[in-house]
């Protein structure tokens, strides 16, 4: 039986991912190190779609309303932290897209807000794969697990669109290439 947090802690693989080839960017622009905004632009893109939308959407859609059904407290309660979390994260996606719609590009308000989100979102993922999800896996039904693997399904469909998941997670092959290959 695979459980519903499964799927989720397989998406923090790539968001992971994303935010060391995000991390390598930084440290590129810091350094006057070669770096195309068009670049940075398709990161703040896949945070967007990949991390929020399809991700966090997983999340407070479905399975945090199943956690909370099953007994785990959203206000004052892990759920109400992780939500509050999410709002942080794309909060600074925000700041970094309007530091690079900045005439001219702003280094250090992009630096700064993609050095705050790399590190909340590291944090926000160790919290959810450590106790969150192994609380709610505990606590969850298998048919509930099997329903919302279904619901998950569907949110992405609906989300994203047919090809967007595969798409993204080819743009983070070849950013790795381009930015992390040598540099391991």
């Amino acid at each position: 039986m695979k459980y519903a947090s499964e799927d989720l802690k397989n998406e923090h693989e790539g968001i992971l991912e994303g935010l060391t080839i995000l991390d390598k960017m930084v440290h590129m622009i810091r350094e006057n190190d070669q770096y195309e905004i068009a670049d940075l632009r398709e990161m703040i893109n896949f945070f967007r779609l990949f991390a929020d939308k399809c991700h966090h959407g997983k999340e407070e859609d479905i399975l945090f309303a199943a956690m909370e059904k099953a007994g785990i407290k959203r206000e004052n309660g892990p759920i109400g932290q992780m939500l509050l979390e999410h709002a942080s994260g794309r909060a600074l996606v925000s700041k970094m897209a309007a530091a690079l719609e900045g005439e001219p590009f702003d280094p250090h308000a992009f630096t700064s807000s993609a050095t705050d989100y790399i590190k909340l979102l590291r944090a926000h993922i160790n919290k959810e794969n450590m106790v969150l999800f192994p609380m709610g896996d505990e606590l969850i039904s298998l048919d509930t697990q099997s329903l919302l693997l279904e619901l998950f399904e569907e949110h992405e469909k609906k989300i994203m669109g047919a090809g967007t998941h595969e798409m993204l997670h080819e743009l983070l092959r070849l950013f790795e290439q381009k930015y992390l290959a040598g540099s391991v």
